[in-house]
């Protein structure tokens, strides 16, 4: 039996299926390639040293998912695919909509007409709105969420809540990830932003090998420490390794199931840019921008709730965080290869 990861080229996507074959497992990979190259197919190729099945398709193109189920045997999906840039979905609303969400009914729907009812979604904290005080736990009110994208997430929390509810049969693992940051240790893989990064850490690393002259830290006033917005980052590795405890918990027992991905510490945005100095030995020139809008001060998890039910807990910290973004750049210095 195979696990479909789709958007299994991306940054997190591709780092779980090194966990997910490490440990063992088939790997089936479905990604439209929109938002990552494929040569990143060749990189998780030699990290595990054997093959995988990927298929360039498009979520919303309920034949050609037809057709892989078809040709597989997939008994449960790790869903990843989606655009995720918070200031584009405001520019971009339907086509976040459609993609995100309509790309998910789609994907739904074969899964059912298939036989196959376990599904781990890729969803985030930003569900957790404005409105919700730090440590964010998942009993908490979600919903009041600022930007389309985030409203998509949203939205997909409730149609899988409501599958489950109407269907017993289903398996539902919601993981809310936080913020992830570093690469694969080798060095071959690791966070490749189409364009102007939005994320902070991938900004850092382009200000350190010279591809942009300096980072803008947007405020310097908030009730924070060092007056910079703290975050909870957490390493991809060990955000992928989450993945492979909920595919466990999918495939043991049928239900909702919803944890924070997290490491429940929390960082400021000059905290990591220390951090990334002392890790890569670069200065980072930076500038104090003003606040953006919808940016809260502070956001951190409360991670028990996954330590406890699934067996998983952060285990790398901000250093090595660093240190593994540092040695992805200044490896690759202009990404992945076309």
């Amino acid at each position: 039996m195979s696990v479909l990861v789709t958007g299994g080229l991306g940054y997190i996507g591709s780092h779980t299926c090194v966990e997910l074959m490490n440990a063992g497992a088939e790997v089936v990979v479905v990604d439209n390639l929109y938002n990552c190259k494929k040569s990143s197919y060749d990189r998780i190729k030699a990290l595990v040293g054997r093959d995988f099945k990927f298929y360039e398709c498009d979520i919303r193109d309920a034949e050609g998912l037809n057709k892989i189920f078809e040709n597989e045997d997939i008994d449960s999906v790790i869903h990843f695919a989606g655009l995720k840039a918070v200031g584009e979905s405001v520019q971009k609303p339907l086509e976040y909509f459609d993609n995100n969400v309509n790309g998910t009914l789609v994907l739904l729907d074969v899964m059912r007409k298939h036989g196959c009812k376990k599904i781990v979604f890729s969803s985030s904290a930003t569900v957790y709105g404005m409105n919700n005080v730090s440590p964010l736990t998942e009993d908490m009110q979600v919903g009041g969420v600022t930007n389309p994208y985030g409203r998509t997430k949203y939205m997909i929390e409730c149609i899988l809540q409501d599958l489950c509810v109407s269907d017993k049969e289903w398996s539902v693992c919601l993981l809310r990830y936080f913020n992830p940051i570093g690469a694969h240790k080798s060095g071959t893989m690791g966070e490749d932003p189409n364009g102007i990064p939005n994320n902070l850490m991938p900004y850092i690393t382009q200000v350190a090998i010279g591809k942009r002259e300096k980072l803008t830290v947007y405020g310097d006033d908030y009730d924070t420490h060092d007056g910079t917005g703290v975050r909870d980052y957490i390493h991809v590795v060990d955000l992928a390794l989450g993945h492979l405890k909920a595919v466990e918990k999918v495939r043991g027992e049928n239900g909702l199931f919803i944890y924070n991905l997290g490491t429940g510490i929390g960082y400021s945005v000059l905290d990591v840019v220390k951090a990334f100095e002392k890790a890569s030995g670069v200065e980072i020139s930076y500038q104090i921008g003003p606040r953006r809008a919808g940016d809260i001060a502070t956001c951190y998890s409360d991670p028990g709730k996954a330590l406890n039910e699934l067996g998983w807990k952060a285990e790398r910290d901000i250093e090595e965080m660093c240190e593994d973004s540092w040695r992805w750049q200044s490896q690759n210095p202009t990404g992945y290869p076309d």
